[in-house]
């Protein structure tokens, strides 16, 4: 997400950095790249306008001016007005009440609504432990019922049974009474949307909510229709008093006008962003975090989150006991290849890993082949129990064999060998870090209460030498996974 204006601004900020000294004149045509760039990533007029007046007058200042490092002063303070366009403050649901909170969605058809209700169901069941209950009122559109009952199942949270005929209206009561004498903590309602905004859909929605009285009105608008998801956003604020958006498709927007117009337009916060069709697909949205992104700064809270969520408990304590020993063969690598998948990809952590958008484009020409895990991970299936214990037993005649039965060849296998021995070589490091403890600690099990933030987890990469296909950490990437990488997209 964000990919185009992040290019864009990164391209800006070198120039300025590369400078030893800047004068207004620098700053301000600093500052009209910056406006273009804002209004190609579909930001509001504006908003554009008020953004690139607030940096520039704070940039002339002549405390950054007579900086030591001008160029980074500038970009400390778009960061900052990043954040504060963005809503400055991460913003949580607010279920601080007597249960059940009701929390209503609301949106156009087709803006992803029902999905993700059953997201934001997942993740209170899951992350806040809450009993919840979810409710269709959509009678409209056809098997949206039918719709939310199965994402229901495969999220393991409970739905309200349908009755065929009822009104919204009637199901809201319905939903309440059930959610109340079963001891539900949090009734998630699922509202009918349109093709577009009219007053039939606006006197649903406040007859629900009279009724219903929720504490969160979410809506749910698709962020890659840009400047139109402002605009319905305006329509439902000026006449349902809500309290958040949630932002759907971000995976797939790379100009974000949308989210960075949104707070500024309608004054509501994003609370939310989905980012892929995945069920666990859903972010809080966090503009600090955002904005570090999009400064090609990374985010490594999100990805120490991540880590947390993805790394499976007892995986990670085999793979410390075994680290304990100096072991790591085939079996830990794919291992590790599967957390990978779990946490995104190669490209969803990119963002998150200071330098590594830039790292990336470097290596692979702007893009990396996604399927370049699942190569790896087919070509270690391909090996037998013994040889995937000692990849040393490879020899020349069992590469052919493992090649042909992957759909590689011996060189891809050669490049993935050498890329085992380079992190056996940096796995053997952690041990050198208090063994189990050290090791859950780098991977986000330990948290900010261990002392492992974000400072802390660079301090350990620094220790261990670096991690390996991190750049910044003080690691080189290992040669075979470097070859890999250098894999372009298919177009």
């Amino acid at each position: 997400m964000f990919d185009s204006l992040s290019d864009r601004l990164g391209g800006v900020f070198d120039r300025l950095r590369g400078r030893g000294a800047l004068t207004e004149a620098d700053v301000r045509a600093a500052m009209r790249e910056v406006r273009v760039a804002l209004l190609e990533a579909d930001v509001a007029l504006p908003v554009a306008r008020d953004f690139v007046d607030r940096v520039t007058e704070q940039a002339i200042g002549q405390n950054v001016l007579r900086s030591v490092t001008p160029g980074q002063q500038v970009v400390k303070i778009v960061h900052d007005a990043l954040v504060a366009m963005l809503g400055a403050d991460e913003s949580e649901l607010n279920l601080g009440v007597t249960p059940p909170a009701v929390v209503m969605m609301v949106g156009l058809q087709g803006s992803g609504k029902t999905t993700t209700t059953a997201k934001i169901a997942r993740r209170l069941a899951g992350r806040s432990a809450k009993k919840v209950l979810m409710a269709s009122l959509d009678v409209n559109r056809p098997n949206a019922q039918e719709q939310l009952a199965v994402l229901g199942g495969q999220v393991d949270v409970q739905t309200l049974p349908i009755v065929a005929g009822q009104q919204p209206v009637d199901i809201a009561r319905r939903a309440v009474q059930a959610a109340r004498l079963q001891g539900y903590d949090v009734l998630l309602l699922d509202t009918a949307g349109r093709l577009h905004v009219d007053q039939a859909l606006m006197d649903e929605m406040k007859a629900v909510a009279d009724l219903t009285r929720p504490q969160e009105i979410l809506l749910v608008v698709d962020s890659l229709t840009g400047q139109d998801a402002v605009n319905v956003a305006r329509s439902f604020s000026d006449q349902v008093p809500l309290t958040g958006v949630v932002l759907t498709r971000m995976d797939g927007d790379a100009r974000g006008g949308a989210a960075l117009s949104m707070r500024a337009v309608t004054g509501k916060p994003i609370k939310f962003a989905g980012t892929g069709e995945k069920l666990d697909a859903l972010e809080g949205f966090h503009p600090e975090r955002v904005a570090g992104r999009i400064l090609g700064m990374g985010d490594v809270v999100s990805l120490v989150e991540r880590a947390a969520e993805s790394i499976q408990q007892e995986d990670a304590e085999r793979l410390a006991q075994r680290l304990a020993k100096g072991q790591f063969d085939m079996n830990d690598l794919r291992g590790q290849l599967a957390q990978m998948r779990r946490m995104g990809g190669i490209g969803a952590l990119a963002g998150m890993i200071p330098g590594m958008k830039k790292a990336q484009a470097a290596m692979a020409g702007g893009g990396v082949d996604e399927r370049i895990l699942l190569r790896m991970d087919a070509m270690i299936t391909s090996m037998t129990p013994k040889e995937r214990g000692k990849p040393e037993l490879l020899n020349a005649k069992r590469k052919i064999r493992v090649a042909k039965g992957s759909g590689t060849t011996v060189q891809d296998i050669n490049k993935l060998l050498k890329m085992h021995q380079e992190m056996a070589g940096a796995m053997k490091r952690i041990k050198k870090m208090g063994g189990l403890k050290g090791m859950m600690a780098m991977l986000g099990k330990g948290g900010p209460g261990d002392g492992m933030g974000s400072t802390g987890l660079g301090d350990a990469m620094n220790q261990m030498g670096g991690l390996p296909g991190v750049p910044g950490t003080g690691a080189k990437l290992p040669p075979g996974f470097q070859n890999f990488m250098n894999v372009k997209k298919k177009k």
